[in-house]
């Protein structure tokens, strides 16, 4: 199976590159927000032409469209190169993709599936671009990467790329620290079958309950850190904004946030991997996490534990590898059904009840391991029910 599959790394430009890099990303920016405001003339325009169509001041016909056409406008920027000459420094293919970008995000608007596009500012923490593989412009060599116009760059290499390289992202984080995505096209092989089922029932005391009784704690990463990262912040709050302490206070911030998220990332994929190896059916709940966050007793702890990316990393997987993830709707009462006899004991609704007997067959549940097991019996229906076509 052909997948697209990205590999992030850390890159340590000198400076020459570091200067590049910055000139680059302001380079794509310029270019973005340049032919944003075109486009934002051309929709007041068309908004006009259309008012004087339907007023029967213009004939119907002379109304041809409001977005402005990708191909052409990629062929535009050489005259802008000429009418601004920086952008001749920078990588072309770069200033192409990000007018590809905006194309795309007018796409989805008038698709109704984003909001009207932004001009980028140069005060966002992270700032990054992004350029294509062509006539071999990147290439891996030791523990250097090799990109269009920086050339070779350090970088710290984890592991190894595999498959064919698509594209590239050069990201700066608020840090200050600079990275590289690398997109690849990478043939992945199925793991083999364990012919096991699995029901997934997550939570906030312990992260994830398997219901073969398989417990993977809650590290609480932001907990862990969050005095130091509250010191660090008064800190801040201290410094006169736009000062040089400033600009160090936030940048001792940002790492903090930076190692929180990273330990996180690194937890979730550790045990998604081990769940897809061991398992060929997933049941998981489909959690509408955004309206549990409404609730201001748990929001802190529920957006800590990132369910929702943890959903998503072990749908990907799952696909790469051949295991099927069946989601259970969000108003199955996994908690309150005895997994046994199929009892609802509405009494369980209360979360401080850990542990209950069943009245109906007088069988003793742990609440968490006895919804998984409701999960992964409702999967399991779920396909019977997709591969016999029963309503």
């Amino acid at each position: 199976m052909i997948v697209n599959k990205s590999y992030k790394f850390r890159i340590f430009p000198n400076k020459k590159q570091i200067e590049l890099t910055n000139k680059t990303i302001g380079c794509v920016r310029f270019t973005f927000n340049f032919f944003l405001s075109k486009q934002k003339n051309k929709d007041a325009y068309w908004y006009i032409v259309e008012e004087m169509v339907q007023n029967g001041q213009l004939p119907a016909n002379n109304w041809k469209g409001k977005c402005l056409n990708k191909y052409e406008t990629v062929k535009a920027i050489p005259e802008l190169k000429k009418q601004y000459s920086f952008l001749k420094e920078v990588d072309s293919i770069a200033l192409q993709k990000s007018v590809e970008n905006l194309a795309d995000s007018f796409e989805r608007y008038y698709k109704k599936q984003n909001k009207y596009p932004r001009f980028k500012s140069k005060k966002n923490p992270v700032q990054s671009y992004t350029t294509k593989h062509t006539n071999g412009n990147m290439a891996i060599e030791g523990n250097y990467i090799k990109l269009p116009k920086l050339g070779l760059v350090r970088f710290a290499k984890s592991r190894e790329v595999h498959g064919k390289i698509l594209n590239a992202t050069i990201r700066r984080n608020s840090s200050g620290k600079y990275f590289v995505s690398i997109g690849t096209e990478v043939e992945v092989t199925e793991m083999p079958k364990t012919e096991s089922a699995i029901g997934i029932d997550v939570g906030l005391k312990d992260f994830a309950i398997l219901s073969d009784g398989t417990t993977y704690s809650n590290p609480k990463f932001f907990r862990t850190l969050e005095e130091k990262l509250a010191k660090l912040q008064r800190i801040m709050s201290r410094r006169t904004v736009g000062g040089t302490n400033w600009y160090k206070a936030k940048r001792k911030v940002a790492c903090i946030h930076e190692k929180i998220t990273n330990a996180r990332n690194d937890y979730l994929h550790k045990i998604s991997t081990d769940i897809v190896k061991n398992h060929d059916v997933i049941g998981m709940e489909d959690l509408s996490v955004s309206n549990m966050l409404k609730n201001h007793n748990l929001a802190k702890a529920i957006s800590e534990v990132s369910w929702s990316e943890f959903k998503t990393i072990i749908e990907y997987k799952a696909k790469w590898y051949g295991k099927q993830v069946v989601t259970v709707a969000k108003n199955f009462p996994s908690s309150q059904l005895c997994s046994c006899c199929g009892y609802q004991n509405k009494d369980v609704k209360n979360l401080g009840l850990r542990e209950w007997e069943c009245p109906k067959c007088h069988t003793h549940h742990q609440r968490d391991i006895n919804a998984g097991q409701n999960l992964k019996n409702e999967a399991l229906r779920l396909l019977t029910v997709g591969a016999t076509e029963i309503a």
